[in-house]
């Protein structure tokens, strides 16, 4: 796969590479350097995105996001920046409002008449959900961070491995503590008096 014309790319490692690129701009060290890990990148970008066009559009925009990023950051691992930077891109777009579907609102769904009053059953739900909110704030911040990815954004284990960077056997630990804690936090608060 070559979207950009073929540029000699010498033997030069990707640190001298981004050295040269740093000291004077020049875009052919940077696409030198950029045609080493296209197909890298193009990967990532098709795991994301599922098709083949809009990954190839992707790996031009990362190309064209690289350009300036890479004046900004210091860059001992190019390879595994890179990765990183077209993980990160690909999570983006994903978020987009672009990506999210809605759907037409219909007024015939809707209450038409006041509530006035709440039901005692509704108001302890009411306070349930305040008191799973409280409890979760008390979580160390890997279980928190854990737990609302996992059961507020519904995602998978993978994909909480890969947002947060924790290795696929600590998300798990941090959820199922996160759980047993969450569930002490809630029986004590059952035995304290109102």
């Amino acid at each position: 796969m070559t979207f950009l014309k073929n540029i000699s790319t010498g033997e030069l490692p990707d640190k001298d590479l981004v050295a040269a690129f740093k000291e004077d701009g020049d875009i052919n060290h940077l696409s030198t350097l950029y045609q080493r890990y296209m197909d890298l990148i193009f990967g990532v970008c098709l795991k994301y995105f599922k098709d083949v066009e809009r990954s190839k559009d992707a790996v031009m925009d990362i190309f064209e996001e690289l350009h300036s990023k890479l004046k900004q950051h210091e860059v001992g691992n190019f390879k595994g920046w890179l990765h990183v930077l077209a993980r990160n891109y690909c999570l983006m777009q994903m978020r987009s409002p672009r990506n999210i579907k809605t759907t037409e609102f219909n007024a015939d769904f809707m209450q038409s008449e006041p509530i006035t009053h709440l039901s005692n059953e509704a108001l302890e739900k009411e306070a349930s959900f305040v008191q799973l909110e409280e409890c979760i704030e008390t979580l160390p911040d890997d279980q928190k961070h854990s737990i609302q990815l996992f059961f507020v954004q519904k995602k998978c284990y993978n994909e909480i491995a890969e947002i947060t960077g924790y290795e696929w056997n600590k998300v798990r630990s941090y959820i199922q503590n996160g759980k047993r804690n969450l569930k002490l936090c809630l029986e004590a608060r059952e035995l304290k008096p109102k």
